[in-house]
């Protein structure tokens, strides 16, 4: 018997925030429980965001490396970005974010998985996509700014992404999902059994 998630939503007495953000905000809800008593959840409020994994010809994962000041550290990461304007279609929001850290497109797009990054604290949802038939796109690069002036790009085969993951020495988390999901749809029903890159997501809706 298969399991799967589902919509639920309880009741909320009272809802604040206390903090707003140039992307992000701050919320706290009073929520009542099932036994009927009410408690507060504060919660970060996120718009979304989609990351994309770029598989080539040979095998090989498009990934960069950047600063994150909150952990303190570079991480390899696959490109990714938020969904800047609600509604926002997350596959142009992906084919952007693309072209903008890693001057690629694709020709072949499908949706590899959704998550929710942390869904005890904050309501992010993100869509990872998988790209393949990837090229170079041609003219100058977008300019990047800020964490990204430091950028490293590399392609690094499947294998050894899951071979770092496992041993602890990849951590982020669009890249981890990412390389472990396509590793089991390789190994299960193949590539073209994803879902189609328009498939819905009732966490982030979206105009055709």
């Amino acid at each position: 018997m298969g399991i799967k998630d589902t919509a639920a939503e309880w009741p909320v007495t009272a809802t604040q925030t206390p903090f707003t953000g140039n992307k992000t905000s701050v919320r706290t809800d009073e929520v009542e429980m099932p036994d009927g008593t009410v408690v507060k959840r504060d919660y970060q409020v996120h718009p979304g965001s989609v990351a994309v994994l770029a598989l080539d010809e040979e095998g090989r994962v498009l990934v960069l490396s950047q600063y994150r000041h909150p952990v303190r550290q570079k991480l390899w990461e696959i490109p990714a970005g938020l969904l800047d304007v609600p509604g926002e279609n997350p596959l142009h929001a992906a084919q952007r974010e693309l072209y903008e850290e890693a001057h690629v497109k694709a020709e072949d797009w499908r949706v590899l998985t959704d998550v929710y990054t942390t869904p005890g604290g904050c309501d992010e949802a993100v869509r990872i996509f998988l790209a393949r038939e990837i090229s170079d796109v041609e003219g100058e690069r977008f300019e990047v700014e800020h964490e990204e002036l430091d950028m490293e790009l590399a392609r690094v085969p499947l294998q050894e992404l899951v071979r770092g993951v496992l041993a602890g020495e990849l951590h982020n988390n669009c890249l981890v999902v990412g390389a472990l999901s396509l590793t089991a749809a390789l190994a299960g029903d193949g590539l073209d059994a994803l879902r189609p890159a328009d498939a819905p997501w009732p966490a982030r809706p979206f105009e055709a």
